[in-house]
Order: C-alpha cells, then sequence, then structure tokens
C-alpha cells in the first residue's frame, strides 16, 4: 500500500479520534451540571380535570420539576384539595392558582362564575336552542318576540335582538363542553350575564318568546338592530314604529297614487245668433236716388228676406 495513503488515515483516524473525545467531555460536563442543579417539587394533574370538578387526593401528584417553576403554579397538595376546577387541566400538567376556584367556593356551576356574574337559566326546546347546538362555552344572541305595552300601531308582533354574545354556561346539567362538538338536547340553558342583563333576560323569559341565535365564538361584534314586525313579512314594512306608537302608512312603490277622477267638462254654451242683415229698399225718383232700410223678423241665421 501507498505510504502517502497510509499516512493520510493514520492522520484522519487521530483527528476524529480527538474530536470524539472533546464531545464526550463536553456532554459529560453538561449531563453533570443538569444531575447536580437544583430540582423544584410541583403539583400536577393525574388526569385531564374538567370545568367545575372537585380536587381529590387522587386528582393530584407531586413531582420533581427542572427549571423554572411556572408563575401561579402550587408547591403543595393542601393548596388544591377540596377546590372547583374553573378551567380544564390537563395530565402531568402544573396546577395554576389561577385555574381553580377560591377556598371554600365549592365545586360545580356555582364555582365556574366569574365575580360580578350571574348565571340565569331559560327554558328552552330543540327549535329554540338550536336542534342542540347550543353547548357550553357556545356564544349566542337572543331575539324576543311579543308585543310591546303600547301596540305596534296595527303592524303586528315585533321580533328583536335582546342581548348579543352571551356565552352559555351549562347545557342542562352539563357544564362541560364536548370535544367532538355533538349537539346535546336538553330543556334548560344557562347563560353567563351581568347582574343588569340578569334582569333583563329574567323578565323577557316570563313575558316574551326568545329564540336563540347561534354565532361563531370568534365573532365579538355587535350589531345595531332596529327589530321588524309582521307587516314586514306581507307588506315590505319594518322596522319598529315612529315615536308616539303609530303606524306609518304603507308606501306604493310599484303602483301609481290612486286619484278621483275629474269631474266632466261643463257644456259650453251656446253663442248667440248675429242679427239677420237688414233689407235695404232703393227709391229713385228723377235723378234722384234714395235708401230705406227695415229690419227682419223672426229671421233665421243665414236667411235673407228681399223685398221688391
Amino acid at each position: 500500500m501507498n505510504k502517502r495513503l497510509i499516512s493520510v488515515l493514520v492522520f484522519a483516524l487521530v483527528v476524529s479520534a480527538a474530536a470524539s473525545y472533546i464531545l464526550y467531555r463536553v456532554i459529560s460536563a453538561q449531563f453533570a451540571a443538569n444531575k447536580n442543579a437544583p430540582t423544584n417539587r410541583v403539583l400536577v394533574a393525574t388526569h385531564n380535570l374538567e370545568n367545575g370538578a372537585l380536587i381529590k387526593d387522587v386528582d393530584v401528584k407531586m413531582i420533581d420539576w427542572g427549571g423554572p417553576v411556572p408563575m401561579g403554579a402550587l408547591l403543595k397538595s393542601e393548596d388544591a384539595l377540596g377546590r372547583g376546577v374553573i378551567q380544564p387541566i390537563y395530565e402531568n400538567e402544573p396546577i395554576l392558582d389561577s385555574r381553580l376556584a377560591a377556598k371554600g367556593a365549592g365545586a360545580g356551576l356555582a364555582a365556574i362564575i366569574p365575580p360580578g356574574m350571574r348565571a340565569v337559566a331559560v327554558r328552552v326546546n330543540d327549535i329554540v336552542g338550536v336542534a342542540g347546538f347550543v353547548i357550553p362555552g357556545s356564544k349566542v344572541d337572543l331575539l324576543i318576540s311579543g308585543t310591546p305595552p303600547k301596540g305596534t300601531g296595527g303592524l303586528g308582533d315585533m321580533n328583536k335582538t335582546l342581548l348579543q354574545n352571551v356565552e352559555v354556561l351549562s347545557a342542562g346539567q352539563n357544564i362541560t363542553k364536548d370535544p367532538e362538538g355533538k349537539p346535546m338536547s336538553v330543556g334548560v340553558v344557562n347563560f353567563l350575564v351581568t347582574p343588569e342583563q340578569a334582569e333583563v333576560l329574567s323578565l323577557a323569559s316570563n313575558e316574551t318568546r326568545i329564540q336563540l341565535i347561534l354565532r361563531n365564538p370568534l365573532d365579538k361584534e355587535e350589531t345595531n338592530t332596529k327589530g321588524t314586525t309582521v307587516a314586514y313579512l306581507y307588506e315590505n314594512k319594518g322596522g319598529l314604529p315612529p315615536a308616539g306608537g303609530k303606524a306609518v302608512a304603507p308606501s306604493r312603490s310599484k303602483a301609481a297614487p290612486v286619484r278621483a277622477a275629474a269631474p266632466p267638462p261643463a257644456p259650453a254654451k251656446a253663442k248667440p245668433e248675429p242679427p239677420p242683415p237688414p233689407i235695404t229698399v232703393e227709391v229713385i225718383h228723377g235723378s234722384s236716388r234714395a235708401q230705406a232700410k227695415f229690419a227682419q223678423e223672426n229671421a233665421k241665421p243665414g236667411s235673407e228676406g228681399q223685398q221688391e
């Protein structure tokens, strides 16, 4: 074998061995540093915890946590036991204090109501509840239908948007969202509203008919609508009546307005008949001439009488 080729191979082996040794020392030093680094013990969930769940001993465990501890993570199991879950917690995820209800608040529906908010129940059916697709976490608009106290001036029942972008807190007795979004047929839906909205919604559920309108949860925009009435369905006349409750007269957009027939023209008066021309008599006496004129009696227009 060529000595030059052998020298190259030997040199390559020496370089690769040196590089491997250096890499080994670096990895060993890093591993030793991580091994000697201080670790913290944090509280994590042993399985997925849904909204409203009550934390028990079997739901949590302590583990070693390398690296920085998440802000708000609980470090003792006593801090979590007996508290309700207000936001979903997943398996082996550190339990944060912000995802649990306050101590003494218990679990279930009441625990997931934020401070300052209220839960109002409304009776629904398959039609009102959008065929069961109104589930916990959904956002809906609430429409009311009925007759105002002062009436609508003959426009019929009125339909108007009452509340918009309202969160569904629970559907029936279920306060957790179905991961697959399957519809649920329920008889009562609880909405998360403010105290003022709770008063409005409670009165509306007793005095009017309520219809739920499902909306995209990402759509936060509210639309200012004026409502509509039965008259719009038949006469293309919609919206709220003007102030005072009087209805606006329907406009005739296609047909021409009806006008009263003009009276027949009065008959023209007959012009008076011109008098007949007089009768002229010429008298010749010698070299002189004289004329005499006589008016006609009982002569018709256009006729002349002659006298010789």
